[in-house]
């Protein structure tokens, strides 16, 4: 009864708007690169009044798979990492969607519980944000999906400074990584010159403080929401294309390790929880009731709901509003991804996107 608690009540789910595909296709590279949601900057603002505090950004729409999508397609079009559009659709086949499948396109999010300034990789979310200063208290933020390092060799938290800024940087491998190539049978030579297509490092690189780390392009852009570098931060290529000019040399930035997300807009209090990707974070539940209490909104917040968008773990912003009269419409919730059934062009909603 609480799935997707996000949008409850059926003039909520007018609202949002159904992402229609064209028929089948043929992805291109022109696709991505010319694709309209990269780098959308949306206005924060941090503030302990749900009423005034504006830290959920974007909203959440519908896609109907076409024959030969992929999610690694799709994932890429709208901005978000493959890890993304798998929590968000559980029991999707990801691989080969059924055509006509609708797929839910989680497209918002809830900011980090960070100081909305330089750069932010939230690990478990694989999703990087950039923060300027806006005008009146508010921040400018973008936001793009990221790849990380795999499990043994996992992203470090931490603190850093962008100390260089490098287009077509030549790989020098590392002895480490020169070693498990050659335990693996792989090449291993001393370093990859810049612009080699093998380059894992793509065409844009920033050098970070932290050694041996960086954040970068890639030569496999389907490794953008999974854990396949050795550390560093994997971008599709047309996203740190944008990124790249935006951040100058000396802008800060911090690795945190946030699966749990609490965040308000128009007064309302959502919950956003992802897997917990590298096993830091035991008490999920506990790190919500946490930041709620952090927050001062434990007397607005309905528990239950927060239990189940723990439990959920969509990864998706869930309204856990202690709304009046909230029993009278608990029945109207928006059905799960696997078998909705929304309007194609219902009163008021946005005009249909196409890819």
């Amino acid at each position: 009864m609480f799935r997707r608690a996000r949008w409850i009540g059926l003039a909520l789910l007018l609202t949002i708007p159904v992402v229609n595909a064209a028929p089948a296709r043929e992805w291109t590279d022109e696709m991505f690169n010319t694709k309209v949601s990269a780098g959308r900057p949306f206005v924060a603002l941090a503030s302990a009044d749900p009423s005034l505090a504006h830290s959920v950004i974007g909203s959440t729409r519908f896609y109907q798979a076409q024959p030969k999508d992929t999610f690694l397609d799709i994932a890429r079009y709208y901005d978000l990492g493959y890890n993304e559009l798998v929590e968000a659709n559980p029991g999707v086949e990801p691989w080969v969607p059924p055509p006509g499948q609708v797929i839910l396109i989680p497209t918002e999010f809830v900011l980090p519980d960070v100081e909305y300034r330089g750069i932010i990789v939230n690990l478990p979310e694989m999703r990087i944000y950039y923060f300027k200063a806006g005008t009146d208290g508010t921040s400018i933020v973008t936001t793009w999906p990221v790849g990380l390092g795999r499990d043994d060799w996992q992203t470090p938290t931490g603190k850093f400074t962008v100390k260089e800024k490098t287009v077509n940087p030549k790989w020098v491998l590392p002895e480490s990584i020169k070693a498990e190539h050659i335990r693996d049978g792989k090449p291993a030579p001393d370093f990859i010159a810049g612009g080699d297509p093998e380059n894992p490092l793509g065409k844009y690189r920033l050098r970070l403080s932290l050694p041996l780390y960086g954040i970068h392009g890639t030569d496999i852009p389907w490794g953008v929401g999974m854990q396949v570098s050795h550390g560093c931060v994997r971008l599709y290529p047309e996203d740190i294309a944008r990124l790249f000019p935006m951040v100058p040399v000396g802008t800060t930035g911090e690795f945190v390790y946030q699966p749990v997300k609490v965040g308000a807009r128009d007064g309302h209090i959502f919950v956003e929880v992802h897997k917990d990707i590298y096993n830091q974070l035991p008490g999920p539940y506990r790190e919500a009731v946490r930041l709620i209490d952090k927050s001062g909104w434990h007397n607005r917040v309905d528990f239950e709901r927060v239990r189940h968008a723990v439990v959920e773990r969509s990864g998706v912003p869930i309204d856990v509003s202690l709304l009046q009269g909230l029993d009278d419409v608990k029945d109207e919730v928006l059905r799960p991804p696997s078998a909705p059934r929304p309007p194609t062009s219902p009163q008021g909603a946005s005009a249909p996107l196409r890819p």
